[in-house]
């Protein structure tokens, strides 16, 4: 009988949470769309790439747009079916008609971000609607959705957020969230350190996170608005994933991607680490165990499981003896 792994026996039956590819990296113009495309392809599915209907449809140009980003996701260029749209507000008269036309693409978009939420009953409206869509349109799966907290009311509601069926993601929008509170949070809250420091903007981040992980969703942090120096922008992804227990981060600069994906990695020793305790673990039958002068159980080996699966989905290289941690469905799969 092959031994049992991480997954069939740390999670009493239930699925583990998804882990996401830590950077979600956006592109309005068809050109960085494109432009962003190929940097896909070369880096493999370690990055996502949003296509922006909100920032990037020029007014009165709305359809025309839509038509763009389901193009895109239709080409070739999507190789890896990591590719999402951000869709128009809940005020704006077009975002039914964004999710109509994109959802006919010949490749589903990998999720949808819906801006600007002010309650969890405007986002259950249109997570009903898009649902909605996709029966009509015969598509198989669900597509999960990724809200943007940047107001009050979303803020406020954040764990309601968290537990609709659909939300994958809760990411945090720095700028529309300091602006509004009209001039009472200094603009020096909107980059590093004071985003870090402001203890309004550290407590909103800390409800996201803390309300993600209670539902078992992916939080998303803010952009960092440094485009020259990467030093930076991977200082700001590792506080975001050390401090404040985000495990995804916008990029809005192609040069930000690989330091954020390299600060949300784990390490090499990290992850020798993992794979050794696993191993015995399972040469335990997922017993208690003890590495060195540490004693482990399930509650650690679940820890650990997560370090291996976040080492994949940021294309780092896992230990070959680490394969039978695996099943066969996983072998080369999603984490």
């Amino acid at each position: 009988m092959p031994a049992l792994t991480p997954a069939q026996v740390l999670y009493d039956g239930a699925s583990p949470p998804a882990i996401l590819p830590c950077c979600d990296h956006y592109a309005g113009s068809e050109k960085l769309m494109r432009k962003s495309l190929a940097l896909q392809a070369e880096l493999g599915p370690v990055v996502d790439i949003t296509l922006d209907c909100e920032d990037g449809a020029a007014v009165g140009q709305e359809a025309a747009h839509a038509e763009l980003v389901a193009a895109t996701l239709g080409s070739a260029e999507n190789r890896f079916g990591r590719v999402g749209a951000r869709i128009h507000d809940f005020s704006h008269p077009h975002w039914r008609d964004d999710v109509r036309i994109i959802l006919r693409a010949a490749q589903p978009p990998a999720y949808l971000t819906l801006p600007k939420i002010a309650s969890a009953a405007d986002a259950a409206e249109m997570c009903a609607f898009i649902e909605g869509t996709r029966r009509e349109l015969g598509i198989a799966r669900p597509i999960p959705v990724d809200v943007l907290v940047e107001t009050h009311g979303a803020l406020a509601q954040a764990a309601a957020l968290a537990a609709l069926p659909l939300v994958g993601t809760l990411s945090f929008g720095l700028m529309d969230f300091v602006s509004a509170h009209h001039g009472a949070i200094p603009d020096s809250a909107m980059r590093s350190p004071g985003q870090f420091e402001h203890p309004l903007v550290r407590r909103a981040k800390l409800e996201i996170a803390a309300a993600c992980h209670a539902h078992g969703k992916t939080p998303s942090h803010n952009v960092t608005t440094e485009v020259r120096d990467m030093d930076m922008v991977a200082g700001d992804a590792r506080r975001a994933r050390d401090e404040f227990a985000f495990t995804r981060m916008w990029s809005i600069h192609p040069a930000q991607i690989r330091p954020i994906v390299d600060a949300f990695a784990p390490r090499t020793d990290e992850v020798a680490l993992a794979a050794e305790i696993l191993l015995a673990a399972q040469a335990a039958d997922w017993g208690p165990t003890r590495h060195g002068d540490t004693l482990h159980d399930r509650a650690s080996y679940r820890y650990y499981w997560s370090v291996l699966r976040r080492a994949r989905a940021t294309g780092q290289p896992l230990p070959a003896e680490a394969a039978p941690l695996f099943g066969p469905a996983e072998q080369g799969g999603a984490p």
